[in-house]
Formats: C-alpha cells, structure tokens, sequence
C-alpha cells in the first residue's frame, strides 16, 4: 500500500509539472530554443535565461548560435546585469562580425559599461571603459542611426569625469594645498577646455595662488604675487563678464595695493 500511494504521488507530480518546468527538463533543444525565444519576446527574461544557459553549450558551432547569442547577450543587459551583458556582447561582435545584428550588439555592449559608471565622486575606471567603448562605436558606425545616442552618452560620461577632477583640484584648494590646487587647476584647463567648471576653475587657481603669496615666505612673497597677477590676467582675458568679475577684481586690487606698499 506504501509503494502504490508513492507511485500515486509521483504521477500526480508529473502531471501536475508546468509546461516551464517541463521544458527545462527536455533534450529536444530546437523545442527549447523556440520556448525560449517567447518568454524573451513576452519579457520574462529570468525564465528565458535559464533555458539559454542550457542552449548555448548544445549550439556552438550551429547556425542557429548567433540569434541565440544575441538573445542570450540581450537578455543579461534587459535584466541589468550589465558586467556579463557587455562581455556578451563583445563576445557576439567578434564571432559574428557580419550578422545584421552586429550594429546594435556594439551599442549595447558599449552602453553596458555606461550604465556601469558610478556616480562622480567614486572611483571612474568604469567610466573611461565606457567613453572608450562609446566612442569606437562612434568611429567604426559613423552613420548609425544610433550615433546621436551615443554622442549623448559620451557627453554625460565626459562631464562625470570633469567633475571628478574639478572637485579633486577644488579639494586641495579648501584644505589649504595651495600648491597643489594651483597644478590641479593648470591641468584642468588645459585638459577641459569646453568644461562648465572652467571658469570657476580659472578662479580658484588665481585664488589659490593669491593665498598662496600672502602666506609665503617674505623673499617668496613678490615673486608668487606677480604669478597670481598673472593668473588675473587669464582669467579676466575668458571671463571679463563672469558671475566672478567683482571677486576677481578685488584680488587683483589686494595684488596691486601689496606689491606698490611692498608689504612683502
């Protein structure tokens, strides 16, 4: 009676198995791949990709491999796992560098590691993977009718990294590092030349080297005195009609009053 009601059990469990389950459990892979594909084309990805891990060893070497590779890639960046997205779409460009898929494989595959960039004051090596990956898609499909997506994403990239360097230079200027504020700056603009913070970065570099003057030594005095004067001059050839003209002015008078009273 035991072993019966086992036996009972077992069929109704069988029977009652979904059609899901089933389908991960059976050998016919063409059935799989085309159960698959719907659950991708219905968004339930998390389904889909259990039967894709299944599917992408069985296909190697098939014609079939590239749509199901594709997918497969596709399905990673759909459920934002955007590490294995972009390494599986780097894998789809490079073995099917043909296929009408190949455009929008690169895209995405770049985009990944733009979702991957973290906000600004972290560290941005994501973000430079992702400028770099951005702009060779750019190079290599300059009429894409995916380019003005990816001219967008480059932009916002580029600006985390502005910003990222601005606030390290602007660091060393509110603990005090004049010196090095001052080099962080010199870089900044030259590095930035179209940056949203060059003006404030052409500021502080000549605040930084104002204070730096004052608090030298006295046989150092003149000479950084005459080099923030400088940095005047520069910021007021950009800048003559900034938001920090009057503030610039005002040093540039403190400048002056010092060096012609020779309270150095």
């Amino acid at each position: 009676m035991r072993i019966f009601l086992l036996v009972i059990v077992s069929a109704f469990l069988l029977g009652s198995c979904s059609p899901y389950q089933k389908m991960l459990k059976s050998e016919d892979i063409g059935l799989k791949f085309q159960y698959a594909d719907s659950l991708y084309n219905a968004g339930k990805y998390k389904k889909a990709l259990k039967l894709m891990e299944q599917l992408v060893p069985a296909y190697r070497g098939k014609p079939q491999a590239e749509k199901l590779m594709f997918l497969y890639a596709d399905t990673y960046y759909l459920l934002g796992d955007y590490y294995t997205a972009g390494y599986q779409f780097e894998r789809f460009t490079s073995s099917y560098p043909k296929s009408e898929k190949i455009e929008e494989g690169a895209f995405k595959g770049a985009k990944s590691y733009y979702e991957l960039s973290p906000r600004y004051s972290l560290d941005q090596k994501d973000t430079f993977i992702g400028l770099e990956k951005l702009q060779n898609f750019i190079d290599k499909y300059p009429n894409s009718v995916l380019r003005q997506e990816a001219n967008i994403l480059v932009a916002e990239l580029t600006n985390k990294i502005e910003r990222k360097r601005f606030e390290v230079a602007k660091q060393y200027y509110h603990t005090s590092d004049y010196k090095a504020a001052i080099k962080a700056f010199d870089l900044y603009v030259i590095d930035f030349p179209g940056s949203e913070y060059r003006m404030e970065a052409f500021y502080l570099r000549l605040k930084s080297s104002y204070l730096l003057a004052i608090g030298s030594l006295p046989n150092l005095v003149e000479g950084r005195l005459n080099e923030a004067k400088s940095n005047y001059n520069s910021f007021n050839r950009y800048y003559s009609d900034s938001k920090r003209k009057a503030d610039a002015d005002e040093i540039l008078q403190n400048i002056e009053q010092r060096l012609q009273n020779k309270q150095i």
